[in-house]
């Protein structure tokens, strides 16, 4: 039983993250492999570890247009994830040129927009100047990524159901921020139990720390399989 789950390998080891990734492979989609991973031990490693399972590659680029676009031709030339992702606070022009890339190099990766971080509320978005609430800015960055080519957004769980209505359901919603009943939030401050995102509208879940840090990552992994089955 595998479920639609990205287990988040957030290590710079090799070895841990193939143990991970092993052990869970039977109950979850496929891995996410994010910036410690990727500096630490670059593509090979990356392809490596993956081992031709679904990825999503965790990258959030964020700079000037023609460096976005030039960093997804270079990155897409290696390797080609089920994701990736950008910032879309990076506007318009820098989301449009993102799509045009991924779509220039033939990949069937798809293209995320990053809307607002997990660790981030309202308060995190008023100290940097940007317009909130939180959901408002979501919805405004979702639609910024759609009109700009894109496939989808990473949002927290609690944008899940207000995106899934406005923006139609072949728009990808992928979710970190989630943890299980009983788990510790750690750093997130939006996060919501698996089976409540999936309900909600999620497209997929990453996941790490609740299985990642468990004494038994393999069973963690399983009991989220089964209870997005029940």
């Amino acid at each position: 039983m595998t479920a639609p789950v990205f287990v988040a390998l957030d290590t710079v080891e090799t070895s841990q993250a193939s143990v991970w990734a092993e052990a869970t492979a039977p109950h979850v989609r496929g891995v996410k492999i994010g910036l410690e991973f990727f500096y630490s031990n670059g593509i090979e490693d990356v392809l490596a570890i993956a081992g031709g399972r679904p990825l999503f590659l965790d990258v959030k680029l964020h700079d000037i247009p023609n460096t976005v676009a030039g960093g997804l031709r270079a990155l897409l030339r290696r390797v080609q994830p089920e994701y990736i992702n950008v910032h879309a606070g990076g506007g318009p022009e820098m989301m449009r040129q993102a799509a045009a890339a991924v779509a220039d190099t033939g990949a069937k990766s798809k293209l995320l927009g990053v809307t607002v971080l997990t660790s981030m509320d309202d308060s995190d978005l008023a100290a940097v100047g940007q317009i909130g609430p939180v959901a408002e800015q979501a919805l405004r960055l979702a639609k910024l990524t759609k009109a700009a080519g894109g496939s989808g957004v990473v949002c927290s769980p609690m944008e899940i159901a207000m995106l899934r209505q406005a923006m139609g359901p072949d728009f990808d919603l992928v979710v970190p921020g989630i943890r299980p009943a009983g788990a510790n939030l750690l750093d997130q401050k939006r996060t919501m139990a698996p089976a409540e995102a999936i309900a909600s509208g999620a497209t997929a879940l990453v996941i790490g720390r609740p299985i990642t840090a468990a004494a038994d990552p393999a069973e963690a992994a399983r009991a989220i399989a089964q209870s997005l089955a029940d």
